[in-house]
């Protein structure tokens, strides 16, 4: 018999961009004759709120040396937007428990998921975009992981 327990851990990811962000009226006009910059998309992604991911279960798989199972709820607030990222070697199984879900991995067309729908990260697969596609209602996805034991979950990329 297998016993398993629920993770007492919790990972949140949070953003201080409100603390940070400048309004329109703090930035110097445009001089004449010229427009406005406009921000790269990392930038932006940096003034929206992110996601948390609170794991539920971890277990080691008994028949497969090395490997640990995981699953958790990942919580994206209204307009949420996670941060560029990869998943290690894990292999990855996504199932949207509430709202819609645009995802995209690197190379492939951007999707969008909603609620009962699910989708699958090979390992090493590069997750460029993942966002709540609504600015009034929440998005929960439950993650199931098979990773290498004691590995990281998730690994924002640098600079993003």
């Amino acid at each position: 018999m297998i016993r398993m327990r629920i993770a007492g851990g919790v990972l949140a990811v949070t953003t201080m961009a409100a603390a940070t962000a400048c309004s329109a009226a703090d930035r110097p006009a445009p001089a004449k004759g010229t427009t406005a910059a406009v921000a790269s998309p990392a930038a932006m992604a940096s003034t929206r709120p992110t996601e948390t991911l609170v794991p539920v279960l971890r277990q080691a798989l008994p028949n497969v040396k090395g490997k640990t199972f995981t699953s958790a709820i990942v919580d994206f607030p209204p307009d949420a937007r996670a941060k560029p990222h990869r998943h290690g070697q894990a292999f990855v199984y996504a199932y949207v428990l509430q709202g819609t879900v645009r995802s995209q991995l690197a190379g492939k067309p951007v999707t969008t998921y909603h609620q009962g729908e699910n989708w699958v990260e090979p390992p090493g697969a590069h997750h460029v975009l993942t966002e709540n596609t609504s600015r009034t209602e929440r998005a929960k996805l439950l993650v199931v992981f098979v990773s290498d034991t004691g590995a990281k979950l998730k690994v924002d990329d640098p600079k993003s």
